[in-house]
């Protein structure tokens, strides 16, 4: 299995940015593996994280690592007609979620409750896991 959001060229966009500042918590920082970066959104439900790879893939688990106290609770993976739910913990720690094998180009992370009152999300880091398919 490789971390396709690594190899792969993709096109990304999210619900919103906090304050609108994308320099300091821009969707950039989703991938980018560092642990001092992060996607901040704004307030309100839902939330959402959109990506599209250059060509199909195969996806086969996710990873993703929330700050305490701003993790999403109930999430869904959406790619055309198939949906995936998972419910994360509310901690630091990198989660990895199983997903039945989904064959798409695009993606679609949909938080649908946070542990934040104001449904604020902070993600450090999102690995999608899979294959390329040929």
């Amino acid at each position: 299995m490789e971390n396709l959001s690594r190899q792969l060229k993709t096109t990304t966009k999210v619900s919103s940015v906090l304050e609108r500042n994308t320099k300091e918590y821009g969707k950039q920082y989703l991938f980018d593996d560092k642990d001092d970066t992060c996607w901040n959104s704004d307030q309100g439900l839902p939330q959402w994280v959109w990506v599209e790879f250059e060509s199909p893939v195969c996806l086969k688990a996710m990873e993703i690592q929330f700050q305490g106290g701003f993790a999403g609770q109930e999430c869904v993976l959406t790619a055309e007609s198939e949906e995936c739910r998972f419910y994360p913990k509310d901690n630091n720690s990198l989660q990895h979620f199983e997903i039945p094998e989904i064959k798409s180009k695009s993606f679609k992370l949909i938080i649908e409750k946070s542990t934040d009152f104001f449904g604020r999300i902070i993600i450090y880091k999102m690995n999608l896991l899979g294959n390329k398919l040929e």
